[in-house]
């Protein structure tokens, strides 16, 4: 597969040096969403990954440009913004003209695959499949008798307005109240619901940015919410290019263990952290889960407690 890939990007570099006529200013254009909290560093690492993926594709591909997009966007936004968003991601100058956004990171679905292109490449190896909730500390006692989904679903559960897992958790008839992102731990502190699930990779870094602020607030000790959950990016459909570029440049990142050293600079304090062998694992079934999926075992990380 890598030879193979290596002589695509050869060719596409030869295919951009006809489209730019030979000029050096000839670049890659690529815009990714904004974030709709000024404190949120929940995609840095996503971030990394898409920027070195097109520095290990510059010999193949030409030069780059990244930025976040002007306005700020919570998912459903963003991919809305992208499927309309039907320009190409090569610009002739040295300024991105286009804010809008062609490149966007999401949890994947056969309805989402079939209007945009994906990148099957997991770009946090499953991980955000397996979540830790965010409670009020008081509700530690009561939470500690949950032992199945049936107990589950007696409790009431945060997530975010847009957040396209929304959809697994009411498969599964969980009881979900939604909200703005930053409202969302407020509300936690507050109980106005029982549990905030969130990604492994995510919930400490949450939790000490803002446990200071809602002191009550705490991370729940003894569950493990899991569900399939890969996490791809997407390109519109008239970009072809720039999703090969990407495929491309994640590919080599696995191979010479970049990828790795992003995913364990971002993750592995939380796996550490996350004590995922002590505790109790309730499943859900995710019937959105396209068929697809890749299983090569290369771009997944599971513990040895569960089951894929």
């Amino acid at each position: 597969m890598g030879k193979r890939l290596i002589r695509l990007g050869l060719l596409s570099l030869l295919l951009s040096l006809i489209m730019c006529g030979g000029s050096a200013f000839c670049q890659t254009c690529v815009i990714y969403p904004s974030s709709v909290s000024d404190i949120d560093v929940r995609h840095n690492d996503l971030i990394e990954i898409l920027t070195t993926a097109l520095k290990k594709t510059i010999p193949g591909y030409g030069a780059f440009k990244v930025a976040p997009s002007k306005l700020k966007m919570n998912e459903v936004r963003s991919l809305t913004e992208l499927m309309h968003n039907n320009a190409q991601s090569t610009t002739y100058n040295d300024a991105c003209s286009d804010d809008s956004v062609n490149v966007v990171w999401s949890p994947t679905s056969e309805q989402l695959e079939q209007q945009l292109i994906p990148i099957r490449i997991p770009l946090r190896k499953g991980l955000l499949g397996l979540r830790i909730a965010l409670i009020d500390a008081k509700n530690q006692a009561t939470l500690d008798r949950v032992n199945t989904l049936a107990d589950l679903k007696k409790f009431k559960l945060g997530m975010g307005i847009g957040w396209v897992d929304l959809n697994v958790l009411k498969a599964n008839d969980l009881n979900v109240v939604t909200a703005n992102y930053d409202a969302l731990f407020a509300m936690t502190a507050r109980d106005r619901f029982d549990l905030f699930p969130r990604g492994i990779n995510e919930v400490f870094n949450e939790y000490d940015q803002r446990h200071a602020i809602y002191p009550n607030l705490a991370i729940e000790k003894n569950l493990l919410i899991y569900y399939p959950w890969p996490y791809y990016f997407f390109v519109n459909k008239n970009n072809r290019q720039l999703a090969e570029r990407i495929q491309v440049g994640l590919e080599v990142m696995i191979d010479d263990g970049s990828f790795n050293r992003i995913f364990m600079k971002f993750n592995g304090a939380a796996i550490r952290r996350a004590n995922l062998g002590s505790r109790r694992v309730i499943q859900l079934k995710n019937p959105f889960l396209p068929k697809k999926t890749p299983t090569n075992p290369r771009y997944w990380f599971f513990p040895k407690l569960i089951k894929n």
